[in-house]
């Protein structure tokens, strides 16, 4: 298969359509078998996940779980679930015929639950990877462009 920056942009629309539509376990069969999902401390975009306390910091396993979670009334922080839209954009591919891609994007996901509003806007960056002419995620970070968590200080969805 040869990819061209469409197939990219189109991949990371998909993505946030199945965050937004909380298909959460097709989301996480994005990622492949050694996948990881990461969200640093604040501020502190390089962090060593050893020696910070991460939002997220998920292996294949433990991002399926988080999914599969999430999907539960007993997740209450997240049930009924919250209203997304997630926004992509400025995207930027490195490489597009390397075995691993490299992409960096913006993001905007707006969240409303119980009358409150949450934004959380920052920077994804992406390795991706072809399997059997499909992309997938090799890793996933997060880097939140927030000075704090407001108003409630915790992030109970997946960005």
């Amino acid at each position: 298969m040869s990819l061209i920056y469409q197939d990219i942009v189109d991949f990371l629309y998909d993505e946030a359509r199945l965050l937004d539509e909380w298909k959460l376990l097709e989301w996480a069969d994005l990622f492949t078998g050694e996948g990881t999902y990461q969200i640093p401390p604040l501020g502190s975009p390089d962090a060593d996940p050893a020696q910070s306390i991460f939002y997220a910091n998920d292996t294949n396993a433990r991002l399926h779980e988080r999914a599969a979670r999430l999907l539960k009334k007993e997740a209450h922080v997240e049930y009924p679930h919250s209203n997304t839209i997630r926004n992509v954009h400025n995207v930027k591919v490195k490489d597009i015929q390397a075995d691993v891609i490299h992409v960096v994007c913006n993001f905007t996901t707006y969240r409303t639950k119980r009358e409150v509003v949450d934004q959380f806007i920052g920077r994804q960056e992406y390795e991706l990877v072809l399997s059997d002419d499909q992309l997938m995620i090799q890793s996933k970070k997060v880097v939140l462009n927030l000075d704090s968590l407001r108003p409630h200080g915790k992030i109970s969805l997946i960005l």
